[in-house]
């Protein structure tokens, strides 16, 4: 049987962009994001790699807030999925997505902006719904 796996070009490159994680103790924790604006970007996501270090993510904004739905296909790696309200307030967490997975995850309310992260990366930050995301995309954070 033979299978084909698209990749997406090795020259493919998005927007990268830091943001910063700010939990209700206070802390505030940096992390430097590949935004995907352009539909492409949105639809590729951060699937077929092969890692994501800590520090590191992908931020989706979304230009009106709006129910936001998400999936795991053709990802190799768990995902911790936050979805982020206009204000910077983390809205929903889905935590350690299932990798290959088709099913749908919801942000359950309108959000204007998910944050993808390492799986397990959201508990080692202490961060929870509530919490705030600094970044200018939000109408509550500072550039």
């Amino acid at each position: 049987m033979l299978i084909l796996v698209w990749a997406p070009p090795l020259d493919a490159q998005v927007r990268v962009e830091q943001l910063w994680l700010i939990t209700s103790s206070g802390q505030e924790h940096p992390i430097e994001v590949e935004v995907a604006t352009a539909l492409r970007e949105k639809q590729l996501g951060l699937m077929f790699r092969t890692e994501l270090a800590d520090g590191k993510g992908m931020l989706f904004p979304y230009e009106s807030p709006q129910e936001v739905t998400m999936w795991m296909r053709n990802t190799y790696i768990p995902l911790d999925m936050v979805f982020i309200r206009a204000d910077g307030v983390v809205h929903r967490m889905e935590k350690r997505a299932e990798p290959m997975s088709e099913r749908i995850i919801a942000s359950d309310g309108e959000v204007t902006a998910v944050l993808e992260l390492a799986g397990g990366a959201a508990d080692r930050l202490g961060l929870k719904v509530g919490d705030r995301v600094r970044h200018r995309h939000f109408s509550a954070s500072a550039p």
